[in-house]
């Protein structure tokens, strides 16, 4: 943690103030309950303090938690005991530390906002009051879950399992949150092979910390009568003369279809959704004030994301939480009765009204409409979620040896082929290369493809339906038997017609047309066909003017329709006389657009940190601006400069993006920028 954080007055204040309650305060449940049982299982050290306790005549309440709990007061309780200090400064010690700890996890996984932390998180009503007033532990399981949260951020999934054991191990309830973890594996598709180093980590920690809390007959007996459990059921409602329904465990399962319904969430999402399910089962149940402290992380991340108005909401919420906390404390109504400077109806006016029941009422309505906010800006206005209601479709046109198969396939590169569903409308011709239909017709006039079953296909991908299609084999001129694809995040349709069809360039979010120079297509096709697919050099020249009239006519006008044209141009005319590996070609690539390519942003990024020549130029009446962009760049040039102009895209990159040098590289880059900006858009 950053020094400087020790030195804000804020923390300070804060850190005070828990010393202060931590000497002045001795809460009833540390004193009758977790004290009495720290103080027995350190006096002869044994791996079953419970049966120690339980043999002695102890309380089956005291202390229904496990190893990772006992283990975390050990410490400062044994140097309280070898000091002869009193033991209570031993457990504030231990959870100031935790206080701390979690203070130091928040600001990892809410970076830069030092300021709202120490304010929403460091000086919260529900934090002091809960731990240092009421006494309660729950700080220990909630910093092991959110240090669990941080490692799963960071993809360090062994660790994350581990920790989150840990947590489990300390308090029962946090268990809660795996179906969630599993769900977010499962759905996050660049992290799903990962998902058996979770499941290491959580074997590994369930083996060291709750296995052997299981072995020990005392400790499960205290878990099981512990009466927490049971609140979870006091809320239902009577269905016939026999059955009850059980609210929070039926808007738990709810909650767990919202959370499986997303079909891929970001960290940001699934965040969302762990702090919603901790809020809702506080809210629902008579909880314990320590529940409470379950959901600040997600509250804290949320006060982070929104606005002043969530900061003063649950401002709101955390008042009505003291004061509903204090109300039901016998400790609190003894200070009022012994208050000789009170009137003596005041203890009843605060404790035997009907006023903690219209404070716990305001507090659960205040509480109601912070899960709404949660839910409408951290859910249903978040970027996956609205993804995961529909895939993003990028629609790829070119003459044929325009290079939309290597284009479609850098575009996959970066999303990770996990995340990408490809359909190419050389899959959709109508005869095999054998048949003699094609010395009467080209593939490239439309009436040789079945267009229409490529656009109800990609309409069913659109619509998130898997479909069923062939493939054609380039080598052999036949089509495979048919086999099932399924939709993705990601859908790319390439073919010589994917913007032939209005239908077709309906269902795109990104229209893209490749129109590369004759001199250059003519290169590069001669050298796919004949090298590749197994032509003859004959036959691929004699195509060429076989072919042209069907080009000009059905292929070339689509690019009127695309939103974005990348051309591949020649430096100079004569750059394939000599080319060979001893003569390496040079490329421009000129991209004409149509919404705009963040062109001012794109120009600066590709000149100073790429070191290109940049010339912009606006055409057709100032509605297309045009980038003509010369040079040699890198990989490592194209991320930073993609950072640079569209880090949100990021998000939804593979964990390993697939960046490409030169030009290739430059057309993913652009393609980004016009990404960014459809998904802007599409959020709208």
């Amino acid at each position: 943690m950053n020094m400087k954080l020790f030195c804000q007055p804020s923390f300070l204040t804060g850190l005070v103030l828990r010393l202060a309650l931590v000497l002045w305060v001795t809460p009833a449940p540390v004193t009758e309950w977790y004290l009495p049982f720290l103080d027995t299982s350190t006096n002869t050290l044994t791996l079953n303090p419970w049966g120690t306790w339980l043999d002695l005549g102890g309380a089956i309440t005291a202390f229904p938690y496990g190893y990772v709990m006992w283990l975390a007061f050990l410490p400062a309780i044994l140097v309280c005991k070898a000091l002869a200090l009193p033991l209570m400064l031993g457990y504030g010690a231990t959870l100031i530390g935790a206080d701390i700890l979690l203070l130091a996890v928040l600001r990892k996984i809410v970076p830069g906002r030092d300021r709202l932390l120490l304010a929403v998180y460091w000086l919260s009503p529900i934090v002091i009051v809960g731990s240092y007033v009421l006494g309660f532990n729950d700080l220990i399981p909630v910093l092991l879950l959110a240090g669990s949260l941080y490692f799963f951020k960071r993809a360090r999934l062994i660790l994350s399992g581990l920790v989150f054991i840990t947590a489990v191990s300390a308090k029962l309830s946090m268990i809660l949150a795996l179906p969630f973890f599993l769900i977010y594996l499962q759905h996050n598709r660049p992290l799903r092979q990962h998902l058996p180093r979770l499941l290491i980590g959580l074997g590994a920690g369930t083996l060291a910390t709750v296995l052997p809390f299981l072995l020990s007959s005392a400790g499960v007996s205290m878990l099981i009568n512990n009466p927490e459990i049971g609140k979870v059921y006091e809320l239902a409602f009577s269905i016939g003369d026999s059955s009850l329904l059980y609210v929070v465990p039926l808007a738990y399962l709810l909650m767990l279809y919202a959370a499986w319904r997303i079909k891929r969430p970001n960290f940001e999402l699934f965040h969302s959704l762990l702090g919603l399910v901790f809020l809702l089962v506080v809210l629902m149940t008579p909880a314990s004030p320590g529940w409470f402290i379950w959901a600040i992380p997600s509250l804290v991340a949320y006060q982070a994301a929104s606005n002043r108005i969530a900061v003063a909401i649950t401002a709101i919420f955390s008042l009505l939480y003291v004061v509903g906390a204090l109300l039901i404390t016998p400790d609190a109504r003894l200070i009022v009765e012994q208050a000789a400077w009170l009137p003596q109806a005041t203890s009843h006016l605060l404790f035997g009204g009907k006023l903690s029941s219209l404070v716990h009422t305001a507090m659960v309505a205040t509480g109601i409409v912070l899960a709404i906010r949660i839910w409408r800006e951290s859910v249903s206005r978040n970027d996956y979620f609205r993804l995961s209601r529909k895939p993003f479709v990028i629609g790829v046109a070119g003459d044929s040896g325009a290079g939309k198969d290597t284009y479609s396939d850098a575009i996959k590169g970066l999303f990770g082929s996990h995340s990408v569903t490809t359909l190419s409308g050389d899959d959709y011709h109508l005869w095999d290369r054998q048949k003699p239909m094609w010395q009467v017709m080209t593939h490239l006039n439309p009436m040789a493809n079945d267009l229409e079953g490529f656009a109800n296909d990609l309409v069913a991908l659109t619509d998130s339906k898997n479909i069923h299609s062939r493939h054609y084999d380039h080598q052999t001129g036949r089509m495979s038997r048919p086999f099932m694809i399924q939709s993705n995040d990601f859908v790319i349709a390439s073919g010589l017609h994917a913007l032939y069809l209005p239908i077709l360039r309906e269902c795109y979010n990104l229209s893209v047309y490749l129109d590369i120079d004759e001199s250059l297509r003519r290169h590069f096709k001669l050298q796919r066909d004949v090298h590749q697919r197994g032509h003859t050099e004959e036959k691929v020249l004699a195509s060429f003017t076989r072919r042209e009239p069907d080009s000009a006519r059905f292929i070339r006008p689509q690019a009127a329709h695309a939103d974005l044209v990348l051309s591949l141009q020649p430096i100079h005319p004569r750059i394939l006389e000599g080319a060979g590996k001893n003569h390496p070609l040079h490329f421009k690539i000129v991209a004409r657009s149509r919404n705009g390519l963040n062109e001012l942003s794109l120009t600066r990024v590709l000149v100073g940190v790429c070191g290109l020549h940049v010339d912009m130029a606006t055409r057709n009446d100032a509605t297309e601006v045009e980038l003509t962009i010369e040079g040699e760049t890198s990989a490592q040039d194209i991320e930073m400069a993609a950072r640079m102009i569209c880090p949100r895209i990021f998000e939804f990159l593979d964990l390993k993006p697939q960046w490409q040098d030169g030009v290739m590289g430059l057309m993913q880059l652009i393609t980004l920028s016009h990404i960014n900006q459809a998904l802007t858009k599409r959020f709208i």
